[in-house]
Formats: C-alpha cells, sequence, structure tokens
C-alpha cells in the first residue's frame, strides 16, 4: 500500500526511521486465506501465498512517507520451486535405483548450490522497488560460495569461533553487490566489532551450559546407577529424572536460541550501520539487543500457545520493531537526491520488467 509523502524534502543531517503501518487484524486476514489456500491446494498455493504476504510487508514498511513495492509474480515463484522439486524427485529416484548416480547428482547440485542462491537474491532484489526504482543484485557465484558455503562450513569447524568471519563475508557479499537504480551501496562491517558481540553470545552459551553441567554432575551417581540397572528408582523419582531431562533440554535451545537472538541483532547493528548508500546516504540500526530477544522469545511463546493464531501478530509486532530501529541519512537534499536516482533507475526498472527470473526458495 502507499502513503501520501509528507515528509519534508529539505537537506539534513538527521536519521529518517522507517516505520511499519501494518495492523494485525489486517494481515490475519491474508494470513488465514493464505493457510487454507495452501491445504486445499496440497501446497501449490503457496507461491501465491508468499506473494500476497510479501507485498504486505512491503508495502506496509514506510520511508518518508513513501512505501516499498513488491512486484513478484506467484508463477515465478511456483516454477523456481518447481524445479526444485522436481530435482529433489529424480535425486531421490536415482539415490534408490542407482545410489552411484544419485551420490554424483548431490556433489553435482553443490557446485550450482551457490549460482541459486545468488540468483534468489538477485530475483528479490529486482522484485523489491521504492518511488518506483527497482533495486538490483550484482554479486557472483565466488562470493556466494564464500559467504554461504564456505563461512558456515569454517563457523561450524572452528565451533563457532570464526562464526564473526562467516557473518562479516555474508554482510560484505550482500552489502557491496546491492544496488538501487544502478547507485551502489558498501559495507564494511569492523571484524573487533563483531568479535565483541559474538562474546556476550558464547558468554551466554557457556553459563547456559554450566548450569545444565551442574544439575548433571549433581545426579551423576543416581544416573550412573540407573544406566548399569544397579538401582531401583521409585516412579515419583524417575519421573522428577524425566522432568529434569526435560527441563535440561529445554535449557540447552534455550541458551542458544536467546544467544543466537543477541548476535543477530548485534551484528545486524554493526553492519547496517557500516553500510552507506552512494558513498555519502548512511544506514543506520539500533536495535536494542535484550529488547529484540524479548520481543522474539515472547512472540513464539504467544504463538505456541495459541496454537498459531497469534501469528500474524507477532509477524507485525516484529515488522514494527526492527523498522522503527532502522534509519537513513540523507546527505543533501532528499528530492534532488531521489530525482537524480530516477533518471538512471528508470532505464534499469524497464529492463528488469522484461525478465526478472525466478525464486529457487533459497
Amino acid at each position: 500500500m502507499s502513503t501520501v509523502e509528507t515528509a519534508p524534502q529539505s537537506a539534513s543531517k538527521e536519521f529518517h526511521r522507517l516505520s511499519f503501518t501494518g495492523r494485525a487484524g489486517e494481515y490475519f486476514g491474508i494470513w488465514i486465506v493464505n493457510i487454507l489456500l495452501t491445504i486445499i491446494t496440497l501446497g501449490i498455493y503457496s507461491a501465491w501465498a508468499k506473494v500476497r504476504r510479501n507485498r504486505y510487508f512491503y508495502g506496509n514498511t514506510v520511508l518518508l512517507g513513501r512505501a516499498f513495492d513488491y512486484h513478484a509474480k506467484g508463477k515465478q515463484i511456483f516454477i523456481g520451486r518447481l524445479i526444485v522439486f522436481g530435482y529433489l524427485v529424480v535425486y531421490n529416484v536415482l539415490l534408490a535405483v542407482f545410489p552411484i548416480a544419485g551420490i554424483v547428482l548431490a556433489v553435482v547440485i553443490l557446485f550450482f548450490f551457490p549460482w541459486l542462491i545468488m540468483r534468489g537474491l538477485r530475483f528479490s532484489a529486482r522484485v523489491t522497488s521504492y518511488r518506483n526504482i527497482r533495486f538490483d543484485f550484482v554479486g557472483k557465484m565466488g562470493g556466494a560460495f564464500v559467504a554461504f558455503m564456505a563461512g558456515p562450513v569454517i563457523a561450524v569447524l572452528s565451533l563457532g569461533i570464526l562464526m564473526p568471519l562467516a557473518s562479516r563475508w555474508m554482510y560484505r557479499y550482500i552489502g557491496n553487490n546491492l544496488r538501487y537504480g544502478g547507485r551502489p551501496f558498501a559495507t564494511d562491517p569492523r571484524l573487533g566489532y563483531i568479535y565483541k558481540t559474538w562474546l556476550f553470545s558464547a558468554l551466554i552459551v557457556i553459563l547456559g551450559l554450566l548450569v545444565i553441567g551442574a544439575v548433571v554432575i549433581a545426579n551423576l551417581s543416581l544416573l550412573m546407577a540407573l544406566a548399569d540397572g544397579t538401582a531401583t528408582v521409585a516412579p515419583e523419582l524417575q519421573a522428577s529424572l524425566f522432568l529434569l531431562g526435560v527441563v535440561g533440554y529445554i535449557a540447552v535451545f534455550l541458551s542458544f536460541g536467546i544467544a543466537a537472538l543477541f548476535y543477530r541483532a548485534g551484528v545486524r547493528n554493526i553492519a547496517w550501520s557500516a553500510t552507506a548508500f552512494d558513498g555519502r546516504h548512511a544506514l543506520r540500526s539500533d536495535l536494542p539487543r535484550m529488547g529484540y530477544v524479548w520481543v522474539a522469545v515472547s512472540n513464539v511463546l504467544v504463538t505456541i500457545v495459541t496454537l498459531g493464531l497469534m501469528r500474524p501478530w507477532a509477524a507485525v509486532r516484529m515488522a514494527r520493531y526492527v523498522n522503527v530501529h532502522t534509519a537513513v541519512r540523507f546527505d543533501g537534499d532528499v528530492g534532488e537526491i531521489f530525482a537524480s536516482v530516477a533518471q538512471e533507475g528508470s532505464a534499469v526498472g524497464a529492463e528488469f520488467m522484461d525478465f526478472e527470473g525466478f525464486d529457487f526458495g533459497f
């Protein structure tokens, strides 16, 4: 949806914050219809459901009184998913009939995976516009391989120690290859800053593991006896031990989940605040990490308690929270800036209207 432009267009050194104008009641209608039609069509409608959802959220994301637009068509997303589904069918058939051929096909797709990621990012950018000017993504396969394959692998192999390096690769790949009306974005988040937010998240994980470890050690002798079958435990105590195990698993997931949310908010702040558009217009993210964790965790709890019915409320709540903590500072007269960008962006936008590609879901 579009809104009337009311923001001042004069030169300003102030940051202009985004806002989200959607309402949970409105989105609930879209969400419930999407679910019902997806179920009735055995998942086929999910491609069109994604378009309706994105158009609502993009159309209610507002900067300087103007909303973003999402131009993808359900057919484009459906064709991309159909290609992926077809590959999975062929792969499983070959794996069952000719195991070696299935393994070879799995190796082949690993080489194409960076291309699929790159094409997906390009598609998402090209179907997004602001003030009738399209975005673009010019990243290559090599960068996608480093950012989305090599990075996660070294993060896992290093037990998370090199996660900040992987995060930096990903944000640099996306940020440095994004375009708006032909004008480039550039980002260079400092590794030291990312490690600072990583350290805090790592401490949360360590603290959670220490608490769980202390509980296990306190009951170690009884647990060993139960494992050996040399101890007889009353049913009430067995139930307590079972409950203790469940709580332990929940504590592990909570510690890792909360740490991941802290890290995500911290890295987003660092990366966005290290990003500039056209070399002079600065972006900013100032998400409060504790607030972000609270919104995310409480959203999950409310969604579970209401058996999913409050999911639209949770999605709108998160979008509103993230947008209000995202801002842009324009260096110069805003009207002149966008008029200049529009001169270049009009030709680029016409080209994108002819071919935008497919969304492979990566």
